[in-house]
């Protein structure tokens, strides 16, 4: 009888945040059972046969959408009982990660690539929810934020 995998949700908005995520999860797909969730139905074609969930899309500029949002990945939260979120990003991520720490299950913010001088508005808020944090650039490396590497490859 074949042991049964952690779950991982992998969720990002969108476009770049998407693409990064991809390059991180995809991999992880041998060892783990990976759901994923994004802001468009049309990433569902991108993750083969891996289940995947559709979320509101929201930013800073639309915060009230955060409440509905929050329903909603709540629920999904509820449903898969991950063992680990893993993100990149951006509000959608960010809520998800805060409503994954009040439901118990670790999480991971992986900063976008994107963010070579800072860390991105979203990380710094990640930084006070998240279990683990990470930037893709060495010198934005901290005691809070760790640097493993980058999609690139190093």
């Amino acid at each position: 009888m074949e042991a049964k995998r952690k779950k991982i949700l992998a969720v990002a908005s969108i476009g770049g945040h998407w693409v990064q995520l991809l390059r991180i999860a995809h991999p992880l797909e041998e060892r783990y059972e990976v759901v994923y969730m994004s802001t468009h139905p049309k990433c569902k074609s991108m993750v083969g046969t891996c289940r995947f969930h559709t979320i509101m899309d929201f930013s800073r500029w639309d915060a009230w959408k955060m409440l509905p949002a929050s329903f909603n990945i709540l629920g999904i939260l509820l449903k898969e009982r991950p063992a680990a979120i893993v993100t990149t990003g951006a509000a959608p991520g960010l809520l998800t990660i805060i409503l994954g720490r009040m439901t118990g299950t670790k999480t991971i913010w992986v900063d976008s690539v994107a963010n070579v001088q800072t860390m991105s508005t979203c990380g710094k808020l990640a930084r006070k929810f998240a279990t683990h944090v990470y930037t893709q650039w060495p010198g934005l490396a901290t005691a809070q934020v760790h640097y493993a590497g980058n999609i690139f490859g190093d």
